[in-house]
């Protein structure tokens, strides 16, 4: 039977795991062997996922597979996978596979996401969920289906560091009661390396880095109620290997976001201007100010309106850092389920997404 998000947050519905291949287990899974393959295996890979799970006694790199043969292989040669394969279908089909990650750009995610589910491995993919909600729905209801295997997105990283603090600061109301957000964001997108994202054919409704930055702010405020935004395109062109081409996903948005509590949200975005200051978030509470900045990982609080804004020193116990293939394997694994991010949450951001899309297309306030 396929439970709805209603009626699996109704039970408090915590899945149990299963072990492909060796059935339901209930004992020390520590050194349950689980091999992993990939589907796209570009810098995330290299930098963050390959030596995540080589770091992860008991994980095996099985296979990968990227967009050309040649690609495959080098991809192999370079990060000592075991095997290669011509399409992603025929990854699916390696009975030494166990869990799958989908690095590819957000076109495949829903297509590789649901054939994995469906042929009962694990699957762990990029932010940028899917191409849009509706996509991230069928992703969700696929997970739903096979609640035994974990489904979990790679989580918007940028705030990893300062969360817990930032939930505590304001729940105990360290600046009063919160007010307003203003979150300035600029670059982050290098033209000739990231061109596909401003290709809606690659990328689908997500615009720049919109949706993974509202994801962490989530964690703080809540979800958004409604949203208006406004989108612009400034440099049409974008430089690729083969050459120029068209953009159609825009470089610059700003929306006022209304989170709970009546709390309002300014964000701006922007890859091809210079916006003030560093990416960062300010927060104005009717007692004081917090301010984030992102590039230095740095939390300041003022209390006063003439009082210079001082370090907060972030504790070490609410400290946190990227674990990301640890947390998937130890679902897996039995070792606990899936904090950041799960399919539920990426549904809910997807949705965001859209409706900032919606309200600039329309020039109209969208309720979420």
């Amino acid at each position: 039977m396929r439970l709805t998000i209603a009626q699996c947050k109704a039970r408090n519905y915590l899945p149990r795991r299963y072990a492909r291949g060796i059935g339901w287990e209930y004992g020390n899974m520590a050194d349950q062997r689980i091999g992993v393959g990939f589907v796209g295996a570009g810098g995330i890979a290299r930098s963050r996922h390959v030596p995540g799970f080589r770091a992860i006694p008991g994980v095996e790199l099985v296979g990968v597979v990227n967009r050309t043969p040649e690609s495959s292989r080098r991809a192999a040669d370079e990060f000592g996978f075991a095997r290669t394969y011509t399409h992603w279908q025929e990854l699916l089909e390696d009975p030494d596979i166990d869990a799958v990650v989908v690095a590819t750009w957000p076109y495949l995610h829903a297509a590789v996401s649901i054939a994995a589910l469906e042929s009962g491995r694990h699957v762990l993919t990029e932010a940028r969920m899917a191409m849009d909600a509706a996509e991230a729905q069928a992703m969700l209801d696929a997970s739903l289906e096979h609640p035994d295997l974990v489904a979990m997105i790679v989580p918007s990283p940028f705030t990893l560091w300062v969360d817990a603090t930032l939930r505590r600061l304001l729940a105990e109301r360290a600046i009063g009661t919160l007010r307003t957000v203003r979150l300035t964001w600029s670059g982050g997108v290098s033209p000739a390396a990231d061109w596909w994202r401003r290709q809606r054919r690659w990328s689908g409704n997500n615009t720049l880095a919109l949706g993974i930055v509202y994801e962490a702010m989530a964690r703080w405020l809540g979800h958004a109620t409604a949203v208006s935004a406004r989108t612009a395109t400034y440099e049409p062109l974008v430089p690729t290997d083969a050459g120029p081409r068209h953009a159609d996903v825009a470089d610059y948005v700003a929306a006022l976001v209304e989170f709970p509590a009546g709390v309002n949200a300014v964000i701006e975005m922007s890859a091809t201007a210079r916006l003030a200051g560093p990416n960062q978030i300010l927060f104005f509470g009717s007692d004081g100010t917090l301010r984030l900045d992102l590039a230095a990982q740095r939390l300041e609080m003022g209390r006063a309106a003439d009082e210079a804004l001082s370090p907060v020193e972030i504790p070490a116990s609410e400290r946190a850092d990227w674990r990301v293939e640890a947390e998937f394997v130890d679902a897996i694994r039995g070792g606990g389920d899936v904090r950041l991010t799960d399919f539920w949450t990426g549904v809910r951001y997807m949705a965001f997404t859209d409706a900032a899309l919606e309200s600039a297309r329309g020039g109209m306030r969208i309720t979420i």
